[in-house]
């Protein structure tokens, strides 16, 4: 029995502007992906990496073509519905978007208050939890500014991983961070992962978190291709 798939894109093309200024940013992607796989995708700037990040997260919405997340259709999808689906998943980007006024306990609360299914205490629970998993149970009152970048990136894994996603969707998670700080971010990333069976798609740049993940893809210009080092040792 194959594994079930969390995503599963076919023939999605996607285009910015109108008119004249109408441009091609995705190409005939298709990609699938299992439950509880790990997968990098990879390639240079302004490649199109992002764009279909943010479809298959359900940012904004997908025009043609096929893209299921978690059994749920969401190309054509109304708002509803793509507010539902990410209800879903968690989101780390390389800014960490922290909110300065609130601590980190609060801010990884905020995780579970969209799904307005926890209780308080309930809340105030698996947030502490998870900031004692990720190593801050000592800066749970911290706020922000007083935190360093690694630890923001911390608080940004904890909040996206405490409702227990199905799917975890990252941008560019190290791209603040030192060698050491984003070693320690990716390794989180990957224990908890793997502790709670979620899918983890992850755009990066950075050549020295390659090794967590389970498969890598590679894209330029809008397709998605094999890595050049790989196709060329394959010949």
């Amino acid at each position: 029995m194959s594994p079930t798939k969390s995503i599963v894109v076919q023939h999605v093309d996607h285009f910015f502007g109108s008119g004249n200024l109408r441009k091609q940013a995705l190409f005939d992607i298709n990609l699938e992906i299992s439950a509880g796989e790990i997968v990098i995708m990879t390639g240079p700037s302004g490649s199109g990496k992002t764009t279909l990040l943010t479809l298959i997260g359900g940012l904004r919405s997908a025009q043609s073509g096929s893209l299921k997340v978690v059994g749920h259709e969401i190309c054509g999808a109304s708002e509803n519905e793509l507010v539902q689906a990410r209800r879903h998943n968690g989101y780390i980007f390389q800014a960490h978007n922290l909110h300065g006024s609130l601590t980190a306990l609060e801010n990884v609360q905020m995780g579970l208050e969209v799904h307005g299914m926890f209780s308080k205490p309930e809340r105030h629970e698996q947030a502490t939890e998870i900031l004692e998993t990720v190593g801050l149970g000592d800066r749970v009152n911290y706020y922000p500014a007083d935190l360093s970048g690694g630890q923001k990136q911390r608080v940004a894994i904890a909040r996206a991983l405490v409702s227990k996603p199905k799917i975890v969707l990252a941008d560019e998670p190290t791209a603040a961070l030192d060698k050491k700080s984003g070693r320690d971010v990716v390794d989180i990333m990957h224990d908890l992962a793997k502790q709670q069976e979620c899918t983890i798609l992850l755009v990066t740049h950075d050549n020295r978190i390659l090794d967590i993940a389970d498969r890598i893809v590679y894209m330029e210009d809008g397709r998605l291709s094999k890595q050049p080092e790989l196709a060329e040792s394959s010949h």
